[in-house]
């Protein structure tokens, strides 16, 4: 049977590979961005032309619950509902906390941790009536340790991780299975903060010798879809050995 699949910031990075990925299974596809609507078109009509499957593009911003609501009912008329939802959008943060401001605290919040509460709010009613989905979350190696100047990106994804363990378990007995992927350093535009030498030095500290690539984590997110119906609650971390 085709799944659907629901891709947040899907524009670039692992989101793009993911849906990459997804979209070579034959799967249908509804991705989303918040600021880059031509990226997102043109990774569109790409996989439309390569795979010949049903794409849903929508822009907007997924940290606000009404954007989401709009999107999940748009998901519901165009495919009948989802059953695969993977939380990727994402925002980084690097400074002192003391030199955050308020603005700034609640965009990290709303992006990275209030638009999974919504997605998977509006996915689970669908997913309950099929006895059956997937829910992935996007996470961070820094989710599970901290990083200094991160305080917030940090917060953002520990909480990411405590919501898919205790979700898990909410929905374990409707055969739902809730995972997150607690990525390390990942070549990814987010990283392009580094120079060439702060580049060097943390490739040194990986024991695998280089940053990660967005389609490893595709892979892992597509092993996680469509295998491992006994696997849930768990943080899976992708960091080469890192941490």
């Amino acid at each position: 049977m085709q799944q659907t699949v629901l891709i947040t910031g899907a524009s670039f990075g692992i989101g793009r590979a993911i849906a990459t990925a997804f979209a070579a299974k034959g799967c249908s596809l509804a991705i989303t961005c918040c600021h880059s609507p031509k990226e997102l078109t043109t990774l569109s009509d790409k996989l439309r032309r390569e795979h010949d499957i049903d794409i849903l593009t929508s822009v907007g911003d997924i940290g606000d619950y009404e954007y989401a609501r709009q999107l999940f009912a748009e998901i519901a008329s165009r495919f009948g509902g989802l059953d695969i939802l993977i939380n990727n959008a994402g925002v980084s943060h690097i400074g002192l906390l003391h030199d955050m401001d308020i603005a700034e605290w609640n965009h990290m919040i709303n992006t990275n941790l209030t638009s999974v509460f919504s997605t998977c709010k509006l996915a689970i009613p669908h997913m309950l009536h099929k006895k059956q989905g997937k829910i992935i979350n996007i996470s961070s190696v820094w989710g599970n340790i901290g990083a200094s100047c991160e305080v917030a990106y940090s917060a953002c994804k520990g909480g990411m991780n405590s919501f898919t363990k205790a979700l898990a378990k909410e929905l374990a007995p409707s055969n739902i299975q809730v995972n997150a992927i607690a990525c390390g350093v990942i070549d990814t535009r987010m990283n392009g903060c580094f120079t060439e030498e702060e580049r060097q030095a943390l490739i040194e500290e990986i024991p695998t010798g280089r940053f990660g690539a967005p389609e490893e984590v595709a892979t892992l997110a597509l092993q996680l879809s469509f295998g491992h119906p006994y696997l849930t609650g768990q943080i899976i971390t992708l960091d080469g050995g890192w941490t």
